[in-house]
């Protein structure tokens, strides 16, 4: 007998497509500083493909927590490394304002979904 699968708000679920995405433009980031060589001369050109993975790892980990808030806070804070990004090659500006605008749409319309969907749960009685 399989158990029930746990309820996701809309924030998570919303969260967790947006960060899924980005994992992969991130990787592709990645390989972008590699073959750009836009890493400084003292930095291997590898680490560059180094870096977008292990982004592109963190971001698909934290989908797993992102029911908790502090998952949520951990998303805000991979955003903010993809901005830093951008002073290496500022084409991943643009990735972070449109993934970074995605997410901030996700997280907080998604939590006022959340809301109105528990005040109209709490309201409801029974046989309605």
């Amino acid at each position: 007998m399989t158990r029930p699968r746990r309820a996701r708000g809309a924030r998570e679920s919303l969260a967790s497509v947006v960060l899924g995405f980005e994992s992969i433009v991130v990787f592709l980031g990645g390989l972008v500083v590699y073959g750009l060589g836009a890493l400084p001369d003292s930095v291997p050109d590898a680490w560059g493909i180094a870096a977008g993975s292990i982004l592109a790892v963190v971001m698909i980990l934290t989908v797993g927590v992102l029911r908790h808030s502090w998952g949520i806070g951990l998303g805000w804070a991979l955003q903010l490394v993809v901005a830093v990004g951008a002073i290496l090659v500022p084409a991943l500006g643009i990735v972070a304002l449109v993934f970074g605008g995605m997410y901030a749409y996700a997280t907080i319309k998604g939590g006022e979904l959340d809301r109105r969907n528990a005040a109209r749960a709490a309201d409801a009685t029974n046989g309605d």
